[in-house]
């Protein structure tokens, strides 16, 4: 029997009271009544804008804020306890990862309940749980044959919702799927965002896949709302926006306008970026991307986004975190870690000296690695924000200059592509949202590289349909869901925006 539930609300996945309560509930349903008929609208202006993009329209910087662009102003000065960046461990809401995360000596853990995840209604309730037993520093695991526990010194936890195009299955308000958004984030922070700021720290949130400011100020008025039903201070939630999509990046400016008070920076997210060049310009011939491999940090449109960034943020006070080395050392080939660690070395190396604060890895192991780069660089200070990088001036042109990226489409590339995107959704669609694949932690970003890169090559007549199949028919039958999935996100004729979306229909 369900427990007494807020009227409006029904409950369609397996009961959990310590978690999904009434009273987490009537605070989520209250969030979602205020805000979701606007973020739906500002989903339909995303289709719209989309429309004429493929249309033959180019993102440029707004005219209609010029003044805010040109404005003299600053964010809020970030807390004690995000001062410090220089090196930021992701993963998901896994209760062992948390664990090892926490314990990494990151100064940063972000636990996320979006691409690293698979959010099965498990996964979504046990994550939020695991994350209300790391705040009160009781979380734990016993397998039987380890034991875990926290330190003494822990990473600050930040925690990543699920992004404004998503819904939650198993929660109906008014007879529509909740706000995955509003749920994530509201179950957080009606749990933890007081016993935070008792232990001197505060609800910390890093905010994924916005593509306008008008984006980040429905965000901003959601905190707004959640402060004030909470009774705790305004300006008590921090929010660092990840600039992972091409129309985001002519925004910056004024997606730290509108969170000012509730910013805490923003971040290079490197591979979302590239999976939103592919989506948003997919019809042009001229935006066709070679291999994934060789679409580095360094080529011409990476790079000017990279550096606007970083002169974006320091010019108003905002820390800059830099992109995810992905890389997972192999415990079996020290050749394989030692090439490895030289490339995360050297690309730590070029985000430092570009004036990042810190910057995003995936393991454990490449915590230090990270963090010696960064000591070398700030040499005693928590971070460079005052290096203004006057110098830089990026256009719209550079920003969209995606034909000047060198490289090819290999049949070595075409096999990567299917490979690692068909066994990522045989993880994801069995529960596992990041996967080490090749010594790679790879999440639905580069899944979603992976079949937009085959989508477009097809359509432009770089590789035929006919190789794709036959990569597809090599694999084992283990796969066959996941190559049937995989099929339709990147071989049918409609671009699919998301591939969790038909994903999502596959969960419990």
């Amino acid at each position: 029997m369900q427990s007494a539930l807020p009227e409006g609300v029904e409950l369609r996945g397996p009961e959990a009271p310590d978690v999904v309560g009434p009273d987490a509930l009537a605070f989520v349903l209250d969030l979602h009544r205020s805000f979701d008929p606007r973020r739906r609208e500002l989903l339909g202006l995303r289709r719209d804008r989309e429309e004429r993009i493929l249309a033959g329209e180019l993102p440029d910087f707004l005219p209609e804020t010029r003044e805010i662009r040109e404005g003299d102003w600053r964010v809020a000065e970030a807390p004690a306890d995000l001062q410090d960046r220089r090196c930021e461990i992701t993963g998901p809401v896994d209760r062992k990862m948390m664990i090892n995360a926490l314990n990494s000596g990151a100064r940063v853990f972000m636990a996320d309940f979006e691409d690293a995840n698979s959010p099965s209604w498990a996964n979504v309730v046990d994550g939020q749980r695991n994350l209300r037993d790391a705040v009160r520093r009781t979380i734990s695991l016993d397998t039987g044959e380890k034991s875990y526990r926290l330190g003494e010194e822990l990473a600050t936890l930040v925690v990543r919702p699920r992004g404004w195009h998503l819904h939650e299955k198993h929660v109906l308000v008014d007879g529509a799927p909740v706000s995955a958004s509003l749920f994530d984030f509201g179950l957080a922070v009606f749990y933890n965002a007081r016993e935070l700021l008792e232990r001197g720290s505060g609800p910390y949130f890093y905010l994924p896949k916005l593509e306008t400011h008008l984006e980040a100020r429905l965000w901003n008025e959601v905190f707004v709302a959640a402060q004030a039903s909470l009774g705790v201070p305004r300006g008590s939630i921090k929010a660092t926006v990840l600039i992972e999509t091409i129309l985001a990046a002519f925004e910056m400016e004024e997606i730290l306008y509108e969170l000012r008070e509730h910013s805490s920076g923003l971040n290079a997210g490197r591979w979302d970026y590239i999976f939103s060049v592919i989506k948003k310009f997919r019809n042009r011939p001229e935006f066709v991307l070679p291999d994934r491999v060789q679409v580095t940090m360094g080529v011409p449109f990476m790079h000017a986004y990279t550096e606007l960034l970083v002169k974006t943020c320091h010019r108003r006070g905002a820390h800059a975190i830099g992109g995810m080395a992905a890389f997972i050392p192999s415990r079996r080939d020290p050749e394989v870690n030692e090439r490895a660690l030289e490339k995360v070395t050297e690309d730590k190396e070029r985000e430092a000296a570009a004036g990042f604060d810190g910057t995003w890895v995936a393991h454990p192991d490449l915590v230090p690695v990270a963090t010696a780069v960064f000591d070398r660089v700030l040499d005693g200070r928590p971070n460079q924000v005052g290096r203004l990088r006057e110098e830089v001036s990026m256009t719209a042109a550079d920003l969209l200059d995606v034909q000047a990226t060198p490289g090819e489409v290999t049949a070595e590339g075409v096999r990567t592509n299917v490979s690692v995107g068909v066994r990522y959704l045989h993880a994801w669609l069995a529960g596992t949202g990041a996967a080490a694949i090749d010594n790679l932690m790879e999440d639905a970003a580069t899944a979603e590289i992976s079949r937009s890169q085959i989508w477009q090559w097809v359509r432009h007549g770089r590789i035929e349909r006919g190789q794709v199949v036959r990569e597809l028919d090599a694999l084992g039958s283990e796969y066959a869901e996941a190559r049937e999935l995989f099929e339709q996100v990147a071989l049918a004729e409609d671009y699919v925006d998301f591939l969790t979306l038909p994903a999502y229909d596959r969960l419990d």
